[in-house]
């Protein structure tokens, strides 16, 4: 028999997405609309508004309305603090409802709704941790550095309207790291949701609106990159785009900004090594990257360790132990709780996958396991078997490569040196991981890896610790302070305290 989802529609309550602007709910002008098509079974689930130039232009104006002349960017500190906490309770109070939602929308298992990282919680809590630095967004008094009697001091005042461009693949978390800061800084906000996960996004914007974010200040524009994405991040009302994506995209988008200097925050994606050391608990390195590669999102995860560099002492435990989480992962019915991952987010990255699995063999890499489709009563849908390749050279395709799939690939190594060279020859710079039980060995490699994050003995998300990469995996951070202060401007004032010129 084969799988269906249409059954949960019913009881979701899931309606055709339309646009928000200015507080009010609405069609596209031109009546267009994008059916969304389920991923694991190919069904249509519901429509979705498709904003053109015209509907983007409302939005941005509402947004910038409600900037210039609305009283969130001047609100007293205490009001703003107590409606970004009241957005995260809502989002906490609704987290089974926007679980579904999401489960509707691209797929991924209820069961990976309730791991940190892909949870409704961690959003809430982004929400409550920018809350926190409402009241604390202070400037300097700094003094006199020549003659004159005078004071010199600085102010952080919001960048204004941004556009804020979501992914499919984690929309509680992203949702949350770039509205949450916005509207702690006193922005006002375009939101425009993937076409592959709006349903879950407009039902946290209608939450927003009910924790009491004034009309125009939050506004959602659906659709595809084009026309909905293009008009958006080349509307010269726009101050500061926030994007996650792909690598292509984010250099359209530098290259738009380039028309009026719009300010410009991108995450784009990254090849993160996994680095095991002989003194590590191998099998244990073996499934935290082989389970980020595999469980939830089927590897659709920018920050996944999907290259495992591994010290040749324990690189068969290592294998072995990837090997058998391939084996234990399961598919189907996302709102089945014994499902533990999703389907490939469209029939394109389907082929993708395969293509680089074909990749792999050819270029003579050992296929273990897994890079099939699956058929039976998944055939409609758009899953692969989980693969790992082992005998990776560095230089292979699928081991520079974002395959953005269920594909791990495990290179050797001899020293450290070798293994800190190879973790750094790549464009991407987004994430690694350290596995040793050698402390100084953790920090003295940590700090050589050219990326933005690490994890030693394992990798966690936080909402108050900065995300983001170096080199081609994006432009500045998103979580902590980091986050807060580039949705800021920084003005200098210098006032004289005589009548003497300074």
């Amino acid at each position: 028999m084969t799988l269906t989802i249409k059954h949960h529609l019913d009881e979701v309550g899931l309606a055709d997405g339309r646009l928000f602007v200015s507080g009010t709910w609405r069609q596209a002008k031109a009546g267009a609309t994008w059916a969304h098509r389920h991923p694991a079974t190919g069904e249509t689930v519901g429509t979705v508004a498709v904003a053109d130039t015209e509907d983007v232009d409302d939005a941005v104006r509402a947004a910038r309305r409600a900037f210039d002349d609305g009283p969130w960017p001047s609100m007293r500190a205490g009001e703003r603090m107590r409606i970004v906490r009241r957005c995260g309770d809502l989002l906490r109070e609704h987290a089974d409802e926007l679980r579904s939602l999401q489960a509707l929308d691209n797929g991924v298992p209820l069961s990976f709704g309730t791991v940190y990282a892909g949870s409704v919680d961690i959003a809430a809590d982004a929400f409550e941790h920018h809350a926190g630095w409402i009241d604390k967004a202070g400037g300097q008094t700094l003094p006199p550095f020549q003659g004159g009697d005078h004071m010199a001091m600085t102010l952080r005042e919001p960048i204004g309207v941004v556009a804020a461009i979501l992914p499919w693949n984690a929309p509680f978390l992203l949702f949350a790291q770039k509205i949450a800061p916005a509207l702690a800084a006193g922005c006002t906000v375009v939101i425009k949701p993937s076409e592959h996960a709006t349903f879950c996004v407009l039902r946290m914007v209608e939450l927003l609106a009910e924790a009491g974010v004034p009309d125009g200040v939050v506004n959602l524009v659906s659709g595809p990159g084009e026309p909905t994405g293009d008009a958006l991040i080349h509307h010269p009302g726009v101050d500061k785009i926030s994007f996650t994506g792909s690598r292509a995209t984010g250099q359209r988008i530098v290259s738009a900004s380039a028309e009026g200097f719009t300010r410009v925050s991108l995450e784009l994606g990254g090849k993160s090594p996994a680095v095991v050391f002989p003194d590590a608990d191998a099998g244990l390195a073996g499934m935290t990257a082989m389970g980020m590669v595999t469980l939830g999102l089927s590897g659709q995860a920018c920050v996944a360790h999907t290259r495992a560099l591994v010290h040749r002492d324990v690189y068969d435990e290592f294998v072995g132990a990837a090997e058998m989480i391939a084996g234990s992962v399961t598919y189907g019915d996302p709102f089945d709780p014994e499902v533990l991952s999703g389907p490939l987010v469209t029939e394109a990255q389907l082929e993708k996958v395969l293509g680089y699995v074909e990749q792999g063999c050819a270029a003579g890499a050992r296929l273990v396991t897994g890079g099939e489709r699956v058929d039976g009563e998944l055939a409609a849908g758009n899953y692969v078997t989980p693969a790992v390749f082992a005998d990776v050279d560095n230089r292979m395709s699928i081991a520079r490569e974002e395959i953005f799939g269920p594909v791990l690939s495990v290179v050797p190594f001899d020293d450290e040196d070798e293994a800190v060279a190879m973790a750094n020859d790549t464009e991407y710079g987004l994430g690694a991981g350290v596995f040793t039980r050698d402390a100084q060995r953790a920090l003295r490699v940590s700090k050589r890896l050219r990326c933005g994050m690490v994890g030693v003995n394992g990798f966690q998300v936080e909402p108050h610790v900065p995300f983001g990469g170096y080199k081609q995996s994006g432009l500045g951070r998103e979580g902590g302070l980091a986050a807060f202060e580039s949705y800021t401007e920084l003005k200098s004032v210098l006032m004289p305290l005589t009548d003497e010129m300074m």
